[in-house]
């Protein structure tokens, strides 16, 4: 069986177990969401039932795997010989679903949530493992900034030998 469902102002033809991204819609990973605007169904009589505009009771459950980010596109306008150009960048928030059940006749779906997933726990410490964990005390710092800097070279050991002075050069008369 399939159908073709209308969400964010795109259709789309889904079938059980069918994994699709659309705009985004609220929702956690691992909620079921329900699609309502069913178009067309088909598939299983024989002849596919079309709606004017959506079949009335029929409806479409949805697992939410993942709220994500498309690819950025670059949007830039120019008008030549006008010195105008606009530069923007685009990225469409999307939600990945995934079908679960195509439903008719007013039914509902046949699980709400699917089963909240444990938080991991974070490891408690114990008291020895805490004075374990703490590095004994290293050497003293300084007590100012100057005592923490090595001492400058006496002047003597600087200048070397002056560099000569050049001679000035005779004025022409």
């Amino acid at each position: 069986m399939f159908a073709v469902i209308r969400t964010g102002g795109k259709q789309y033809r889904v079938a059980p177990n069918d994994i699709i991204e659309i705009e985004r819609i609220a929702g956690e990973p691992g909620d079921i969401i329900e699609l309502a605007e069913v178009l067309l169904l088909g598939g299983s009589e024989g002849t596919p039932q079309a709606g004017s505009p959506a079949i009335a009771g029929a409806l479409v459950a949805a697992e939410v795997m993942e709220q994500k980010r498309g690819d950025k596109i670059i949007v830039f306008k120019k008008k030549r010989r006008k010195n105008y150009r606009r530069k923007n960048g685009h990225r469409q928030a999307l939600t990945l679903l995934r079908i679960t059940e195509i439903l008719t006749d007013g039914k509902k779906p046949s699980k709400a949530k699917a089963a909240p997933r444990p938080e991991p726990k974070k490891a408690e410490k114990k008291p020895a493992e805490v004075k374990a964990a703490k590095p004994a005390k290293a050497e003293k710092k300084p007590a100012t900034k100057a005592a923490a800097k090595p001492r400058a070279k006496p002047a003597a050991a600087k200048a070397k030998a002056p560099a000569a002075k050049p001679k000035p050069k005779p004025k022409k008369s």
